[in-house]
């Protein structure tokens, strides 16, 4: 009973190769998937931005025209909001909910967070901007939504 006996198993050739192409996959796709968080964080941030000031019209329209003192008549009894949302501005500010309420024409806080112009007489009263002077991926400047 002569076998001629099989190998089994792969080479250490094989091995590292197959090593190899699943490092080049992870080092391509790991910088595509921070990328996609930041977008989505990015992304976030707009759509906060559209539901405060959403709120704003409507309170401004209940009000007959005056636009609320303080972001805090927003969320008064939850009628308009139940809290102010978080603004994300990723790689730039960490996440918060604070908003700076006065004048704006002093220029922008670049602290994160949100903006409101609360002084009437101002051109830009009843606005709320993203307070942050960097870029999004797009290359647009925050305080330009």
């Amino acid at each position: 009973m002569n076998r001629k006996r099989t190998p089994s198993g792969f080479t250490l050739i094989e091995l590292m190769i197959v090593v190899a192409i699943i490092g080049i996959l992870a080092a391509i796709a790991i910088p595509k998937f921070a990328e996609l968080i930041r977008k989505s964080s990015e992304g976030a941030s707009r759509g906060n931005l559209g539901a405060i000031r959403s709120a704003m019209s409507i309170y401004y329209g209940d009000m007959e025209g005056q636009y609320p003192a303080t972001s805090a008549a927003l969320t008064l009894g939850g009628k308009y909001m139940t809290s102010i949302p978080v603004s994300k501005t990723p790689n730039y500010h960490t996440d918060t909910a604070s908003m700076f309420q006065g004048s704006i024409a002093g220029g922008f806080q670049d602290l994160g967070g949100w903006i409101y112009d609360s002084v009437p007489g101002d051109q830009t009263y009843g606005n709320i901007w993203v307070d942050c002077t960097h870029t999004d991926t797009k290359g647009l400047v925050w305080t330009t939504y």
